[in-house]
């Protein structure tokens, strides 16, 4: 199961961004999967569980997003949606597509908490 490589990794990289800022803990984490990315979302859920253990994100929300997938027709020139199945311009038909998105994941936000001033909450 990769997606526990790939939570430790997103973790990583969630911990730095909370640790530039000052933040004690994280709170939310938003992330988008495209269908292609290899990523299985229930699986990058229960990985998740398991890696923010003993990390700044312990009591953190995953929410995942499903992001489309998207191709640049080189025929006709125009960006469709496509299915996982049928990479092919929505317009003419053609094969000959770039993939635009669908094949990425992406730390789209993350939530950060501080803990309140010791002074203020004292009063």
């Amino acid at each position: 199961m990769h997606e526990l490589a790939v939570c430790q990794s997103l973790l990583r990289a969630v911990e730095r961004a909370a640790l530039s800022h000052g933040a004690t803990a994280v709170s939310a984490i938003t992330v988008a999967i495209g269908p292609l990315s290899g990523v299985e979302a229930p699986l990058l859920e229960r990985a998740f569980t398991v890696a923010r253990s003993g990390t700044l994100a312990a009591r953190a929300a995953l929410e995942i997003q499903a992001a489309p997938i998207v191709v640049w027709c080189s025929s006709c020139g125009v960006q469709t949606p496509a299915a996982a199945n049928a990479l092919l311009c929505g317009r003419c038909g053609t094969w000959q597509v770039d993939l635009r998105s669908g094949d990425e994941l992406l730390l789209m936000r993350v939530e950060l908490a501080a803990d309140a001033d010791p002074a203020a909450a004292a009063c």
